[in-house]
């Protein structure tokens, strides 16, 4: 089979380097991919959100199946353009990406349906959000409807604060169009949790759970980002709270696009918050995670050829899914600057030594003649398996130090959460 997946992230190289072991994966091609990807896929010089320019490709060389990483292609509708051109493809049509694409599309769904979530407004005039405030309490959650890149989230902890979010979206226009509506919800307290699952539309299959690391300093301190690590399994996700998330969650989700005529294959990511009266949505996402794919996908022992094509064919009931036992722990390294900005073409060394610890997983990496330098914000996720967290973060941690590049920054205590 030739394959393409689309994207140039770590989410992408773990899901190349996972098909990469397929027995069925005869050419594998990346678009536009990275440093890393480049050393076990062809890359493609193509954008991810061109996605006129990705069928014509998979068109020219016959591609058997195309795997879609970020979201805002399937947003776009890459998925109902390559199906109408008889091509497989794995992810949600451009009507069910929208649970990720639209926050008010996703949590007026979720209320509907009785899916549990927090209280929530939906507002495009200034003065009526703010009236909001009054009946959601301090702190609050105020979020641009669309996509922002994982930067439209603003946590407010105080009634000023969220006035000045509320401006910031609708009158200043900071997130573009994402920012049309603003979504205010209340404060929900507790651990968060990320559960995936495959699904074809009306199985779900649910994988591994999985707790990231979203600020950049130690302690959760500092900055949101789109994530500095992650860990499989969340010990405080029990037995108990899985099958509630099934039960109520998961399931009803999937049935809900049905029934809404927007149904939904690919990946399901529900970011949940664990709270005294028990998970709740605090967002959906129609694709892999990242970082949390980077800890998830060493674990899989089933060939995910297998898996992707049972969801594409829609017979996903039928298809076993095997999960190793052994945990895993996932550290992102990143460019001085970031969030806020990423320093690009500092020469990384100690990749080949770090490779013989743990998978090293490039994200914003690119090739400058013979050396491999920094592109991006978030530059490697370093994963390593282990028959326990504290063994995985042991070993995760023994390839992180043999890296070193300018003014590279991580965290010292992913997983450490998980030890508690």
């Amino acid at each position: 089979m030739k394959i393409l997946v689309v994207g140039s992230g770590g989410r992408e190289h773990a899901i190349s380097w996972k098909l990469k072991q397929s027995p069925r994966v005869t050419e594998l091609y990346c678009a536009p991919g990275n440093a890393g990807i480049s050393q076990i896929a062809q890359c493609v010089a193509i954008s991810a959100e061109d996605i006129d320019g990705l069928l014509d490709f998979a068109l020219k060389n016959e591609i058997d199946l195309t795997v879609v990483g970020p979201e805002v292609p399937l947003t776009m509708g890459i998925v109902d353009l390559f199906e109408k051109h008889q091509l497989k493809i794995f992810g949600p049509s451009q009507a069910a990406a929208e649970i990720e694409g639209s926050k008010a599309f996703s949590k007026d769904l979720m209320q509907k349906y009785h899916i549990p979530t927090a209280k929530y407004g939906v507002f495009t005039q200034v003065e009526e959000a703010k009236a909001f405030l009054e009946t959601v309490g301090i702190p609050c959650v105020v979020k641009a409807d669309g996509l922002a890149a994982g930067k439209g989230v603003l946590i407010c902890e105080s009634k000023e604060e969220a006035q000045h979010a509320i401006e910031d979206i609708l009158v200043d226009n900071k997130f573009g169009a994402a920012g049309s509506r603003v979504v205010i919800e209340e404060f929900l307290v507790g651990q968060e949790v990320s559960m995936l699952a495959f699904t074809d539309g009306k199985t779900i299959k649910p994988m591994v759970s999985a707790q990231d690391h979203k600020r950049i300093f130690d302690g959760d301190q500092g900055l949101n980002t789109g994530g500095m690590g992650a860990y499989s399994p969340a010990p405080i996700y029990t037995d108990d709270i899985h099958a509630f998330v099934v039960e109520h969650v998961l399931q009803p989700t999937v049935d809900a696009m049905a029934a809404e005529g927007r149904p939904f294959a690919g990946v399901l990511y529900a970011g949940l918050m664990l709270t005294a009266d028990g998970p709740k949505v605090l967002e959906f996402n129609a694709r892999f995670g990242d970082p949390e794919t980077q800890a998830i996908l060493p674990r899989l022992e089933t060939d995910l050829v297998d898996i992707m094509l049972a969801v594409v064919e829609k017979r996903l009931e039928k298809q076993p899914i095997q999960w190793s036992a052994d945990a895993c722990v996932c550290v992102v390294m990143a460019s001085g600057g970031y969030p806020e900005s990423s320093e690009k073409g500092v020469p990384i060394q100690g990749l080949a030594e770090a490779g013989q610890k743990a998978l090293v997983f490039h994200a914003g990496t690119a090739r400058k003649e013979e050396t491999i330098v920094t592109n991006g914000g978030r530059v490697l996720g370093i994963s390593a398996l282990g028959e326990d967290i504290a063994a995985a973060i042991d070993k995760a941690y023994q390839a992180v130090h043999e890296i070193q590049f300018n003014h590279m920054q991580y965290r010292t205590d992913i997983g450490q959460k998980a030890l508690r």
